[in-house]
């Protein structure tokens, strides 16, 4: 996430990289661990390749939505279905794609006598047999640009599908990104490309995440509740912000997710809120203003760059991120969970500090898959140093720190080869920050076996 007003000098950037060089990162005593518990719903795991989605950067995401207030503004003012707003729409996502490295399809069908059209853009790799989808509707109402809805949504998955290329991420699972046309004449492209996919096909799409009005001017944090692990990954995401969501029912069924709901495909979003009002206890919650719709401007001619949230779309562009990166690494298992919940600060500039979690009643070795659930607030991630320390001491890294990485909080599963360790034992989560000016504490931890 972004912080404009939150900057490290020259010096102490140096400082922080001169730390991932040259400390050392020493032992510590170890914090008691409470009595392991099972939880309830473990979250998905990362690839060692991957172990964090980075930081969605909002001035690229807003530039994304300049782009497409020009095109409406030079079409007629909209980006609609049939018009040429929405043609040049299409063309213009479908040139960042290309030059990023995908491989990108344009679908065409026909609605109310004029052809439509849905970009597809695969991303190169992963198991064709595993794919993980994320969308949004790039048209926009004739009555007006459809910068929140749907440019919000629309240039949330192009920034992420960018990063993605520039991290040359190699996920478990297959990626594709969509933007569907005509969804607002009735979810119209999406209906078509679901409905033209063999079954065999279909079976083979893991998730579908939509994104439909994520940068409302008095926003929600909504999450759909419709698949169990990708609702809890948006909202183990948010938990770590510390920021509330609640269950999005405004727009359920009534935006492109339902296309794929409907043949059984798992699916799971984001929303803001649109023409409903925000209540006292929402205001409360979320900031903004009580008694007035989540947008004012929702299918109006003043839904354009000026009727975007900066705030909003930010964190979701971050929370597609981060979903993407999650459940993109592979298939998520039921397991048993240790953790704890104890604090431990950890100090600025400082010696590192651990937490333990005790295992017992196991047989044999760890998994080679296991996942070690992380959640450090922090005011400067990139300080951080991150290791996974086994009952023998061995240690596994799960983050190096960064001088670039500016972002809030590690809020992270990381995965880890551990079958040459014994299960039982004290296991230790060492934490160290190796640079100046920040502070935090480790908030919990978890293993998942």
């Amino acid at each position: 996430m972004t912080h404009s007003a939150h900057r490290r000098t020259a010096a102490a950037a140096a400082l922080a990289l001169a730390g991932l060089l040259t400390a050392a990162v020493p032992a510590a005593t170890a914090a008691a661990a409470p009595a392991a518990a099972p939880a309830a719903a473990p979250s998905a795991a990362t690839s060692p390749a991957a172990l964090a989605a980075p930081d969605i950067p909002l001035a690229n995401v807003k530039a994304h939505l300049s782009e497409l207030q020009s095109i409406a503004t030079a079409n007629g003012g909209n980006r609609a279905h049939g018009r040429p707003g929405y043609k040049a729409s299409i063309d213009h996502v479908k040139a960042k794609l290309d030059a990023a490295g995908f491989t990108t399809t344009v679908q065409q069908f026909t609605s109310s006598g004029a052809t439509g059209y849905n970009l597809i853009a695969d991303w190169p790799g992963g198991d064709a047999n595993q794919v993980l989808m994320a969308g949004a509707h790039l048209d926009s109402v004739g009555s007006g640009p459809g910068i929140n809805d749907n440019g919000s949504g629309s240039a949330g998955v192009l920034e992420t599908a960018l990063a993605v290329s520039r991290a040359q991420l190699q996920p478990a699972k297959h990626l594709r990104f969509a933007w569907w046309g005509a969804e607002e004449l009735g979810l119209v492209g999406s209906k078509y490309y679901v409905n033209n996919l063999p079954a065999a096909d279909r079976s083979k799409i893991s998730g579908y995440l939509n994104f439909d009005m994520i940068g409302s001017p008095n926003p929600g944090y909504f999450v759909y509740d419709d698949d169990p692990t990708i609702e809890q990954t948006f909202k183990d995401y948010y938990a770590g912000l510390g920021v509330a969501t609640e269950i999005e029912t405004e727009g359920d069924g009534r935006s492109d997710h339902a296309s794929f709901k409907n043949v059984g495909i798992p699916v799971g979003g984001l929303f803001t809120g649109a023409s409903r009002t925000k209540s006292s206890a929402q205001a409360q919650k979320w900031g903004g203003t009580a008694g007035q719709a989540f947008d004012r401007c929702y299918h109006s001619s003043c839904d354009t760059t000026a009727n975007i949230n900066d705030t909003a779309i930010d964190r979701n562009s971050d929370a597609i991120a981060h979903a993407i990166w999650t459940l993109s690494a592979g298939t998520t298992v039921p397991g048993d969970v240790y953790e704890t919940t104890a604090d431990v600060a950890v100090p600025d500039n400082g010696a590192a500090v651990t937490s333990s979690v005790t295992v017992s009643g196991r047989s044999g070795n760890a998994p080679t898959t296991l996942r070690v659930g992380v959640d450090i607030k922090h005011t400067w991630r990139g300080d951080l140093v991150v290791d996974l320390l086994a009952p023998d001491g061995t240690s596994y890294r799960l983050k190096n720190s960064s001088s670039n990485d500016s972002a809030d909080n590690v809020v992270a599963t990381y995965t880890v080869n551990a079958s040459s360790e014994s299960a039982n034992g004290t296991w230790k989560l060492r934490v160290q920050d190796v640079a100046s000016q920040d502070t935090g504490y480790i908030d919990s931890w978890r293993l998942t076996f």
